[in-house]
């Protein structure tokens, strides 16, 4: 039976129907097959990919540390996907990418293929496992104005990252932006995109006309741009935008996109227009707003269309992604920031 396709109302057409089911696969093209994992958050899945390679399977990204996680691998070693898995490609470090990567690699001896930055920063990350927070991230999130109920909860869940990513294989193979990689009987073109973190490698066929996005490019979500305490003046949202426009000089209008999250989708071009159209309206309502001076926690409302509740993960997320936004017009020269009495950052437009 033939799959049913659905065009949204932005104009994006999903060929592929229905997800495959935790421990299934689909195939999509000759030789790569689509996977689903869980995850236990408000975005509760993830796309993951295979890959026909020689007798076996190359992995691209492998869902978050869990016994759930774990389970749904081995479901599917014993079924759809026999053969052993020849090497493990992980687009960039985020747990729901990176975290199963050391148990695969060890469960059958093979290669992780990441970019460096991507590598080195997992492992930065990793060792926070068991600290406490560290005064500078604490400063971070006073400046931004977080009350210390908020920062107290901060503490207390610190170093979650590391407990949701297996122990990274002490080796790996480097990705770099531009490399043809052959799978199988294909060649893959590596495209590097920074903003969303520091070298997110997506996976791009020419022949197959398939681009594997990682979180670069999803539909029905922006991807997180954020900036976080260990480089406070960092500027990600430019980073971001540069990228996009990269991705569309650099990969084809009719590929198939395969993305980390929701469906695989066609027209490309047109979710980058979106994406970026969407942050410079963004950027526009946040201009209006700062004609007086406001705090990182008073700018939540100009950025984003639901409120921010004191839940201290979706907290951490949106004043992230605010400061990536006013960073980006500071470093314009378009607003200016100060320090209150109180050590709380104020930004206003100059």
């Amino acid at each position: 039976m033939a799959e049913e396709v659905v065009t949204d109302k932005n104009g994006l057409v999903y060929p592929c129907g229905v997800a495959p089911v935790v421990g299934d696969a689909k195939e999509l093209a000759p030789g790569v097959w689509w996977l689903r994992m869980p995850m236990p958050f408000a975005l509760d899945h993830i796309n993951l990919w295979a890959l026909r390679d020689g007798d076996g399977w190359a992995l691209v990204d492998t869902g978050i540390w869990s016994t759930d996680t774990a389970g749904a691998w081995r479901q599917l070693f014993a079924g759809v996907l026999d053969g052993p898995v020849t090497r493990v490609f992980v687009t960039h470090m985020h747990p729901d990418h990176i975290g199963m990567a050391g148990w695969l690699t060890r469960k059958f001896g093979c290669r992780l293929w990441i970019s460096r930055l991507e590598y080195l920063s997992c492992r930065a990350l990793s060792v926070d496992t068991g600290r406490e927070a560290p005064d500078d991230a604490i400063q971070f999130y006073q400046r931004a104005g977080w009350g210390e109920e908020a920062i107290e909860t901060y503490r207390t869940r610190f170093g979650g990252f590391g407990k949701l990513i297996y122990a990274l294989p002490d080796s790996y193979r480097r990705l770099r932006d531009g490399e043809e990689i052959c799978i199988g009987e294909q060649r893959w073109r590596v495209v590097v995109g920074t903003g969303h973190s520091p070298e997110h490698a997506c996976l791009y066929c020419p022949e197959l006309k398939l681009l594997i996005s990682g979180d670069q490019v999803l539909p029905g979500i922006s991807s997180n741009v954020s900036v976080f305490p260990a480089e406070p003046d960092a500027n990600p949202l430019a980073d971001w935008l540069e990228s996009l426009e990269k991705l569309e000089r650099s990969v084809a209008d009719d590929v198939l996109v395969l993305p980390s999250h929701n469906q695989p989708f066609r027209g490309l071009h047109r979710r980058i227009a979106a994406l970026r159209d969407s942050q410079h309206r963004a950027l526009d309502r946040l201009r209006e707003a700062l004609r007086q001076p406001q705090r990182v926690v008073d700018v939540y409302g100009a950025l984003f269309s639901r409120p921010v509740t004191a839940d201290n993960m979706q907290m951490s997320l949106a004043t992230g992604e605010s400061v990536a936004h006013l960073n980006y017009l500071v470093a314009r020269g378009e607003a200016r920031v100060s320090i209150g009495q109180e050590g709380c950052a104020w930004y206003q437009m100059v």
